[in-house]
């Protein structure tokens, strides 16, 4: 992430623009291409007024914050944390985005009954729903070989599609990908 400082009615300190480098880097650890981020960073003072202005600007992005107090430490602070909880807004819009295509998985377990004669009626035994989680298809086979389950559904790491992997009786693994 490129730093970028301006000075408006005052001469800075080593201290304060290290300080707010220093800060503001933090930032960079919630972006996913912070080497394409630049960071423009206005501090002004005006009386007794310090203020600090902060834009972001990236690949569809556009974030700013503004903040002013009676210290320039603490205003960096204020702004920094406007500028945080910012970013990690929009990181957890992302993160809800694409956990948004994730299916849940109900699984039951059904027994035959003696209904009318001649017929079976179906009990459910047993019920789970869960959210499959991302595995290659190898993976699905060494988890399902561990588990002694007879079938696995899981999200197959490549297509991004539920499949379901299973035991054959001759002890292969056969598998079922809906999107074949």
């Amino acid at each position: 992430m490129q730093i970028t400082f301006n000075f408006k009615n005052f001469e800075p300190s080593e201290h304060l623009k290290n300080y707010a480098r220093t800060r503001f880097e933090k930032l960079a650890k919630y972006m996913n291409s912070s080497e394409n981020m630049e960071l423009l960073v206005n501090l002004s003072v005006e009386k007794f007024r310090q203020q600090a202005e902060v834009l972001m600007t990236g690949e569809s992005l556009k974030l700013s914050a503004n903040e002013q107090s009676e210290d320039m430490y603490s205003t960096i602070d204020l702004v920094l944390d406007k500028m945080d909880a910012q970013v990690r807004k929009l990181r957890e819009k992302a993160k809800d985005r694409r956990k948004k295509g994730q299916h849940t998985v109900r699984a039951a377990t059904f027994t035959f009954g003696e209904g009318a004669p001649g017929e079976r009626a179906q009990n459910i035994v047993t019920s789970d729903s869960y959210v499959p989680k991302p595995m290659s298809v190898e993976e699905a086979a060494e988890q399902l070989d561990n588990l002694k389950y007879e079938f696995l559904v899981f999200q197959d790491a490549q297509t991004e599609r539920i499949s379901v992997i299973y035991r054959r009786k001759n002890g292969d693994y056969g598998l079922i990908d809906p999107g074949m």
